[in-house]
């Protein structure tokens, strides 16, 4: 499977001839610019996908219109629904720890590709998963989690949601980079886990991928840049 990211929680998967694109962001609003917020990753652009995937309806995370294409589009929902990919469980969650009643509900995606079993958990701000939920999310071979604090899970919380898991790779999300200014930088996080890959580029392949053999790896790209 190829993973690009986009920056704060946006990536394309791509296995098997079928892409899946989840939480593609659009324009920073001019609301959040005038108190003095910041987000400047690249625009998206020029992407098609087969499936496109929208865990929670804000503007960094609901972009429908970025994506090219006839996708099979699933947002903001729960169930177990079909898609171009096969099944994918919608797992409903809260973007915050007082059961969504500040920031509102969020979707927990899992999904199989590539022969790979994904979890995208979007912007999760429960202190932590409910039985129920860790249950459905099973035990994934890919997790993306935020890890930037704030309305999501911070460093300790995004620990515990991989030690509860048990991935065998772990892409960090929602965090802070010098393209965005509102959230956590990601150095406490990466200071509680044993296996931290640093990436070259915004991509990589699970195929050149070597578990570690001591827990999860985590795999850290890029920050995407114009040019």
């Amino acid at each position: 499977m190829r993973v690009r990211w986009y920056g704060q929680s946006a990536f394309r998967l791509v296995a098997d001839g079928q892409t899946v694109f989840i939480d593609p962001f659009g324009a920073f609003s001019p609301e959040m610019a005038a108190r003095g917020m910041r987000f400047s990753y690249p625009p998206i652009a020029g992407v098609t996908a087969d499936l496109l995937l929208i865990t929670h309806e804000h503007s960094d995370h609901n972009a429908a219109e970025a994506i090219g294409g006839t996708p099979r589009v699933i947002r903001s929902t729960a169930g177990t629904l079909d898609s171009p990919v096969g099944q994918v469980v919608a797992i409903a969650s809260e973007h915050d720890n007082v059961a969504g009643t500040r920031r509102g509900s969020n979707t927990i995606f899992c999904f199989s590709l590539g022969g790979l079993r994904v979890c995208h958990c979007g912007d999760f701000g429960q202190l932590g998963l409910r039985p129920e939920q860790a249950e459905a999310a099973g035990q994934p071979d890919l997790l993306f989690v935020p890890v930037g604090g704030g309305p999501t899970l911070g460093a300790a919380g995004a620990t515990a949601m991989i030690e509860r898991l048990q991935p065998t790779w772990v892409v960090p999300m929602h965090y802070r980079t010098p393209s965005i200014s509102f959230l956590e930088p990601p150095d406490a996080f990466f200071a509680m886990c044993k296996d931290v890959r640093r990436l070259d580029g915004t991509e990589f392949d699970t195929g050149d991928l070597v578990p570690s053999g001591a827990g999860p790896a985590v795999l850290v790209p890029a920050v995407p840049t114009a040019g």
